[in-house]
């Protein structure tokens, strides 16, 4: 996967939890599992792609444990491999306008949306700094 031919900042991050702003473009929920107390109308995402949340042994496995975070990074990526035309289809997204990683941990900074956006804007190979 190649680096991105799209401005880092169309592609945002922000819990389900939070509420959704009009400078939010498109609003896509990446969690296997639907986010436990919010309701449809509340997410107010365009589409769920589910497929792009970790695996749910990864998942499992991870716990959002901090200390588990960079082999966590790893997996993902590795998973992400097999899902080139759903990141194509973010990619494309995002050269047209700003796109929203909504996902439902508490934890901001050790989530698959942070991989997932490292991914989409740097390539498969890159590590992040996160």
């Amino acid at each position: 996967m190649a680096k991105s031919s799209f401005p880092a900042s169309h592609v945002r991050l922000k819990r389900a939890y939070e509420s959704a702003d009009a400078d939010d473009g498109i609003r896509v929920l990446v969690d296997r599992l639907w986010p436990r107390g919010v309701s449809k109308e509340k997410a107010d995402v365009a589409e769920w792609l589910k497929e792009l949340g970790p695996s749910t042994e990864l998942r499992k496995w991870f716990g959002h444990d901090p200390e588990r975070w960079p082999e966590f990074q790893r997996r993902y990526k590795e998973e992400l491999q097999a899902r080139g035309e759903e990141l194509d289809r973010l990619r494309e997204l995002a050269k047209k306008e700003t796109i929203t990683l909504v996902y439902g941990a508490h934890d901001e900074e050790h989530n698959q949306a942070v991989v997932l956006r490292d991914v989409l804007i740097h390539g498969g190979g890159a590590t992040s700094e996160a």
